[in-house]
């Protein structure tokens, strides 16, 4: 069995006056915000906030001045990215595209795509979703089906697209197609690609998940032309691209805060005097502590330029059991789902619907430990 080696990685004292000034933003902003409504967490969606939050500079807060970045520190994004979710802020509509696909378009398209797209994302104005899962091929990313074939001037793409969170509302996807091979070829020929999700030849459908909440799409692509230009990185190269960039999405404070306000209305309403009481919340609060220390690590090993992924698989895979654990335990400290009508009862009855789906999104529970058992070197 290998070692995992995670240095880590606090919080200076000086980016407290930050924290401040993110807090009271928050508060003025979303002081309308009932706990049901915060409860939805990284899932609401709010082109205002977004674009409110853009004016601030606080999109893109670690990237170049000429993308229209703040050029501060990774800490300091961490820092913002939990005040956000632990407030539960909307911040969905600029999340995906400021988590991952900014950073890929700077990274692969520097002088080309990202001056064009990247400042309307630091301005909150533009808005993308991820093309990776499809149907009939479960958690197995490497089966990619959706094609991309060679056209003058670009490509044609047909296939499709499942889960694309907020499609309905966003400007572009990233969508990881196969340029070469068959399926069967698995890592081999998959390419990632820019697409305008105002193009022709793309339909868009609602999946409604068990919320009754329209959050998942399917979508079509049915000879969708995608210019040269949009090919992101090399022809064939999809594959070690699309795993780096899982990194950011596992890895994020997203991973174990999204049930935080059920958390607090179980704190407001919890017997301190109850022992059972105690050591509950206790518990829950010591997971919290070691999943943000490993969650802030990870971040600190992006930021150099380290491969995390195994250490950002374990923030997904625990966060996730945190997460998904929080209704079940509120369930039994109130013997129930709390009193009718109560705030208690309204936001745990929104968890305990959304909550199997944390194990899903960002990768299964089972491709998760896949990854760290082989990273661990048992497997």
């Amino acid at each position: 069995m290998q070692r995992l080696d995670i240095p880590h990685c606090a919080l200076p004292a000086e980016y407290e006056p930050f924290r401040l000034e993110v807090r009271n933003f928050l508060e003025a902003q979303l002081a309308r915000l009932s706990p049901v409504q915060r409860a939805r967490n990284w899932m609401a969606f709010d082109s205002g906030f977004s674009q409110a939050l853009g004016a601030q500079g606080w999109i893109g807060l670690t990237w170049p001045r000429r993308y229209g970045g703040a050029a501060r520190s990774v800490l300091e994004r961490y820092i913002l990215m939990e005040e956000l979710l632990a407030a539960g802020a909307p911040v969905a509509a600029h999340w995906i595209a400021e988590r991952q696909s900014a950073l890929l378009l700077m990274k692969l398209s520097p002088d080309d795509l990202a001056p064009e797209i990247v400042p309307g994302i630091a301005r909150g104005e533009t808005y993308f979703c991820i093309g990776m899962s499809e149907p009939d091929t479960g958690s197995d990313l490497a089966s990619v089906r959706t094609r991309a074939t060679r056209t003058p001037g670009g490509w044609r793409i047909n296939g499709r697209k499942l889960w694309t969170s907020n499609a309905h509302h966003c400007h572009w996807m990233i969508a990881l197609v196969r340029t070469s091979g068959q399926p069967d070829d698995r890592h081999t020929g998959l390419s990632q690609m820019l697409i305008d999700l105002r193009a022709e030849g793309i339909t868009i459908r609602p999946v409604l998940n068990l919320a009754g909440d329209h959050d998942f799409n399917e979508v079509s692509f049915d000879d969708v032309f995608v210019p040269d230009r949009h090919l992101l990185g090399a022809e064939g190269g999809g594959w070690a691209q699309v795993t780096a960039e899982l990194s950011f999405e596992r890895s994020g404070p997203e991973r174990f805060l999204s049930n935080t306000q059920l958390l607090l209305e179980m704190i407001a309403c919890a017997d301190q005097d109850n022992p059972l009481h105690q050591l509950t919340i206790g518990r829950i609060t010591a997971r919290y502590s070691a999943l943000r220390n490993l969650s802030l690590s990870v971040s600190a090993m992006l930021a150099r330029g380290e491969d995390p992924a195994v250490a950002a698989a374990l923030v997904k895979d625990q966060g996730a059991l945190l997460e998904q654990a929080i209704p079940e335990y509120a369930h039994t400290l109130f013997e129930g789902p709390g009193p009718v009508g109560s705030t208690l009862a309204q936001v745990q009855h929104f968890a305990a619907l959304v909550s199997p789906s944390y194990s899903l999104r960002g990768g299964t529970r089972e491709i998760l430990r896949g990854i760290i058992a082989k990273g661990l070197g048992l497997r």
